[in-house]
């Protein structure tokens, strides 16, 4: 398994198997209503592990970036440079992920973005986030 094809378990297939199917999950807490992400078995705020799948509406702000440079970790060195970025779900959570097709100029903190799936051979399909204008990929 290489650095960036993440490890899939019983209790993550449903989120992979979304992304799969071009939608973006997060988990909710019934106790105290908070969604959260990354995925966990257990609420992060009040530690309930009354948790449930949720879609997520594929809607986010941009909170921060930076472009890498130089990465020797395979396979990122054959994509720099990329943007790595924080961004904010129109559900609440933060979400580290990328942004892909915008170029750096470009970038503004608050900008709206759409999810859109990177797809790579044989492994899952994993979520990145472009321009809402320009995201011709949006979550069915």
């Amino acid at each position: 398994m290489s650095a960036d094809v993440p490890g899939i378990d019983a209790f993550t297939r449903p989120y992979w198997d979304a992304a799969a199917d071009g939608r973006l999950l997060l988990r909710r807490c019934r106790a105290c209503g908070r969604p959260h992400h990354y995925p966990r078995e257990f609420c992060p705020y009040c530690w309930s592990e009354d948790v449930v799948w949720e879609r997520a509406s594929g809607r986010a702000t941009l909170y921060t970036w930076s472009v890498v440079h130089r990465n020797d970790l395979p396979p990122f060195g054959a994509r720099v440079p990329y943007t790595a970025a924080v961004v904010d779900l129109a559900e609440g959570p933060r979400m580290m992920t990328e942004i892909v097709g915008c170029a750096e100029a470009d970038l503004r903190i608050g900008m709206e973005l759409a999810v859109t799936f990177r797809r790579e051979g044989e492994g899952p399909a994993v979520p990145v986030f472009r321009t809402a204008e320009s995201s011709g990929d949006r979550q069915s």
